[in-house]
């Protein structure tokens, strides 16, 4: 009876830390909430709703001429190809240096197992310009080479493909890092290359969580593209800008519309490779 009690009055034993978690939480997150200005009860004010509801107003209905539905058209595919090309060129780039920085695909762990001054060198520069590639956004890149190779496509392209080298290049070694690692070690005891060792050995292993990812990276290219577009890279995105500026919400909803489709598109492609490769 007495072990009942006390169960009843404490069901559960760690609630005490549970709180002074949750108490904790609340205030490292509280100071970030008042130094980042958050304030939702804004939206709830009688002149913000009315400026909502005029602005959501304009958005019915959707703009659905034919003219202006094959300049979407045309935009979109611009947009899916700029996401493409860039994702394309950041594979070309991530690959070899994630041969590089994957410490299960480095012959010099082989033998004694201690790496020499200078792959340990090259090894960690890479690692660096990895991060230098992406800590700088897609968007910062393209504002960067607008400037340089002027407004259009191009910048958009290869923002994405800076950007995203960094994140390919990253998240592959993760990811065949901690995958099993006994046919990649006897591939290179036994002399072959890293390349073949990397296609004999990690990616049959792997081949699944890095198909998957790179499809949700080029999901996340296509969203890129469309944000880059604001700044002049082309793209659905700059088609977007010119009909915010005019004030064309049926235009706005129309495009918003096509961009729930592409990304849901490109959902599709990624539940269907799984499933191939599954």
């Amino acid at each position: 009876m007495r072990l009942l009690r006390t169960d009843q009055q404490h069901p559960d034993p760690a609630w005490h830390g549970r709180i002074m978690g949750l108490m904790l939480g609340i205030a490292l997150l509280w100071p970030m909430l008042v130094a980042s200005e958050f304030k939702p009860w804004q939206l709830f004010d009688a002149q913000s709703l009315r400026a909502t509801g005029r602005f959501l107003a304009a958005f019915v209905p959707p703009a659905h001429s034919a003219e202006f539905l094959q300049l979407v058209l045309a935009a979109s595919w611009q947009t899916v190809a700029i996401a493409t090309a860039g994702l394309t060129l950041a594979l070309l780039g991530a690959i070899p240096l994630t041969l590089v920085v994957t410490e299960s695909l480095s012959i010099s762990r082989l033998g004694t197992g201690r790496m020499k001054l200078g792959a340990v060198v090259i090894r960690q520069a890479v690692r660096w310009l990895l991060v230098l590639l992406r800590s700088v956004p897609e968007l910062v890149w393209a504002l960067l080479l607008v400037r340089i190779v002027g407004l259009g496509p191009t910048a958009g392209v290869l923002a994405i493909a800076l950007t995203y080298c960094g994140m390919l290049g990253k998240v592959y070694a993760e990811i065949l890092e901690s995958s099993d690692h006994h046919a990649t070690d006897a591939l290179l005891a036994n002399g072959s290359g890293r390349l073949a060792a990397l296609f004999y050995g990690a990616l049959p292993q792997a081949a699944t969580e890095l198909i998957s990812y790179t499809v949700y990276r080029w999901e996340c290219a296509i969203r890129g593209s469309v944000v880059m577009g604001f700044v002049g890279a082309g793209g659905l995105g700059q088609r977007m800008d010119e009909s915010l500026k005019m004030l064309a919400g049926g235009e706005v909803s129309t495009m918003l519309l096509v961009f729930v489709l592409l990304v849901t598109g490109a959902d599709v492609v990624s539940k269907l490779l799984r499933r191939r490769l599954g």
